[in-house]
């Protein structure tokens, strides 16, 4: 579904890259080369559990406990985390009642007390899940062309070949409202029916979906090479590493204009702040 970029780019204020995550650590001091990507700077103040914590945030996750009532860009990396792990959560910087029941149900997935607060023992669950999940993928990302076109890797089974050729097909079409869903071949595509069009160049879909259609589409969860990430806003796909997208997060548009291009970052749509589910192609 198409979404204004002026409310998108509103949405981003304040927050931070979910791969800047780390474990929990001491922050940094003078003249120690570790803590890398830990801020240089005295802990922040918290509050006890559950007690409403409404200090001052930290910029990196680990620094702190995290549990119903905290906020701030640590909570909105957690929420990131936890949705790339399979488990909705709405990423806004405010750990409350949704995302608390997605820290229950992850720490029911992996036997660990469903006590909804994230400690040391969670995160470092949690960010072993995400860790596999990234690692999973192909040998070596596609690339983007001086033409904006993507080659796929060598070692990309020929569906997801398809997927990136027939991807190529469009990418210098212009944004078009409900573009792609009244037919294939259209003069320009919107998110969910740029998506389509790359699946369905594959066998991967029939008709074309629209980005509340995606949330359910295919298996929970990410995929090896392919992941469609979907809120009834906007839908993104990351395919080889790389991301098919009408938005402008993680990279430049090449070509020049607006509709369909590849970025390198594959995720980076991901801090618009909305609430993605993402889900994959069987067994890609």
């Amino acid at each position: 579904m198409p979404t204004s970029s002026l409310r998108r780019a509103a949405r981003l204020a304040g927050i931070v890259p979910f791969a800047a995550t780390v474990l929990f650590a001491p922050p940094a001091v003078a003249g120690d080369s570790g803590g890398a990507g830990l801020a240089a700077a005295a802990p922040t103040a918290t509050k006890k559990p559950g007690s409403g914590n409404t200090t001052r945030d930290s910029e990196n996750l680990g620094v702190r406990v995290l549990s119903r009532g905290t906020q701030g860009k640590d909570v909105r990396l957690l929420q990131g985390d936890l949705m790339l792990a399979g488990f909705p959560t709405s990423v806004d910087g405010q750990f409350g009642p949704e995302t608390q029941q997605s820290v229950e149900s992850f720490q029911h997935a992996h036997n660990l007390t469903a006590t909804g607060v994230v400690n040391a023992a969670v995160l470092k669950a949690l960010l072993a899940v995400v860790k596999s999940l990234q690692t999973a993928g192909p040998l070596e990302n596609a690339q983007i062309n001086a033409d904006g076109t993507a080659t796929a890797p060598a070692d990309a089974p020929p569906v997801v070949k398809a997927v990136i050729a027939a991807a190529n097909q469009i990418i210098d079409r212009p944004y078009l409202y409900a573009g792609g869903h009244g037919g294939w071949t259209a003069p320009g595509y919107d998110c969910s029916g740029a998506v389509s069009y790359a699946l369905h160049g594959a066998g991967l879909l029939a008709t074309p979906l629209d980005s509340t259609g995606y949330e359910d589409w295919g298996d929970a969860g990410t995929g090896r090479w392919v992941t469609v990430y979907a809120d009834p806003e906007h839908a993104f796909a990351a395919i080889a590493g790389l991301a098919f997208d009408t938005s402008d997060f993680g990279g430049p548009d090449i070509p020049a204009g607006s509709g369909p291009r590849w970025r390198y970052d594959a995720i980076g749509n991901l801090a618009d702040g909305g609430d993605y589910v993402a889900r994959h192609p069987q067994n890609l």
